[in-house]
């Protein structure tokens, strides 16, 4: 039973489902309009997963075919692969925390002025398993383990949004909104955003970008992103050698029609995900309305990083391909200095580097978008190496998070464990 209970929690669909349904039947709507509402935000979430699930597999190729391109190796962060360790051996503490913490992170939003509401599950989960192995490591057990990690998880869960939610409303483009991040890697998120506020001055937003009369085709936005990754792919590929290529990755396929496929599936990938989020959206903010007006006023729907694509799409692109080569710079400074590699994740790269590029938009047009990912990619370089030693020690050789907040919360964590020792 505690088993169904957490699967069915960790999906970010069904919570994300099941919000929408209590807020429907707060404000006392029709049956079907309950079941058609539940429903759409349920279908809406699993466009969005499916079309991050394309973007990953396309995404997966490229970065062994820059790892041969530029022949490096060392540590890829990988947040599953830290968790589906951490299960093995304390699956049931961490099932028990990510539970209480949603029960506690709903009390907070009830009795106090922090009103998100934390719905993207995975990351919930993930944050609970990093905290609960850490503390059970530094000698915590039995109850305390659970209350402790719990209390710890449900304010990350709480505190998390406000790093970004100052600049939503420029994200969105409407002062009303209601809407705020829930993905745990803000900290780099709020850092772009305050990089295009401090550097943007007028600069203008990259979705203004004049393009000339033979390129008006790339006013559309799936178009220009595959255009762009396929170029992009074709490139690497080059460099890393046909060769390698047809015998590795593409069983055969000529490694440039490989290329062009990879990078026009990523483009699909990004427009089923906008699609997606356009279905959570019309649904979730006017059923927020009825969990706001009786259970937590005033609640804030904080939701997964691609809630954010629709309002910027060249930001998305641009700040994708800037954090990735901030991440190559922090991969040359580590190999110059003999430091530990961190090679850098395609994927968390597009997630959070977009990500970036959309806040440092917001708030700084073209300047905000290009310097705000780029920092957000040397940073997703760097940061990592703070849970190396921690994670080393725990057990979990060679692999650390990649987002900021997991690296911010369990630094602070392990240094206090330190400190008491």
């Amino acid at each position: 039973m505690l088993k169904f209970f957490v699967d069915l929690l960790s999906q970010a669909s069904i919570l994300v489902a099941l919000f929408t349904m209590v807020g429907l039947i707060l404000l006392k709507k029709p049956a079907n309009e309950i079941a058609a509402g539940s429903m759409k935000s349920l279908i809406g979430f699993i466009l969005l997963g499916a079309g991050a699930n394309v973007i990953t597999s396309s995404l997966a190729p490229f970065g062994s075919m820059v790892e041969a391109a530029f022949n490096v190796q060392g540590v890829v962060p990988n947040n599953e692969a830290i968790v589906s360790l951490a299960l093995t051996k304390y699956g049931t503490q961490v099932s028990l925390v990510m539970i209480l913490s949603m029960i506690i992170h709903l009390i907070i939003a009830r009795f106090t002025p922090l009103k998100f509401i934390f719905l993207t599950g995975h990351h919930i989960f993930y944050m609970g398993a990093m905290i609960t192995v850490i503390l059970a490591v530094a000698g915590v057990s039995g109850i305390q383990l659970i209350i402790l990690s719990s209390l710890i998880n449900a304010l990350a869960m709480s505190l998390s949004p406000i790093l970004t939610y100052w600049a939503m409303p420029k994200v969105i483009g409407d002062s009303s909104s209601n809407v705020a991040l829930g993905h745990f890697s803000n900290v780099t998120y709020g850092i772009s955003a305050l990089i295009g506020k401090l550097i943007g001055g007028k600069s203008s937003s990259v979705e203004d970008l004049k393009l000339p009369k033979g390129l008006s085709f790339m006013r559309d936005n799936i178009l220009a992103i595959a255009l762009t990754m396929s170029i992009i792919y074709i490139i690497v590929a080059i460099a890393a050698g046909s060769e390698y290529i047809e015998k590795e990755l593409s069983n055969g396929q000529s490694f440039l029609v490989f290329s062009l496929i990879q990078g026009v599936t990523f483009a699909a990938g990004v427009s089923v995900v906008l699609q997606g989020v356009r279905m959570i959206l019309g649904e979730i903010i006017p059923a927020f309305k009825g969990i706001s007006e009786k259970l937590v006023p005033n609640a804030i729907p904080s939701l997964d990083c691609p809630i954010v694509f629709p309002y910027a799409p060249n930001a998305v692109l641009i700040g994708f391909i800037m954090s990735f080569i901030g991440g190559l710079v922090g991969l040359a400074i580590l190999g110059i200095t003999g430091g530990i590699l961190i090679i850098p994740g395609v994927v968390p790269h597009f997630f959070c580097g977009a990500t970036a590029g959309v806040f440092g938009n917001a708030t700084g047009g073209k300047r905000g978008c290009f310097i705000g990912a780029f920092v957000n990619g040397i940073l997703l370089t760097f940061l990592p190496l703070i849970l190396l030693p921690i994670l080393g020690d725990l057990g979990f050789q060679n692999t650390t998070f990649s987002d900021a907040d997991f690296i911010a919360v369990g630094g602070i964590i392990g240094f206090i464990c330190n400190l008491i020792k």
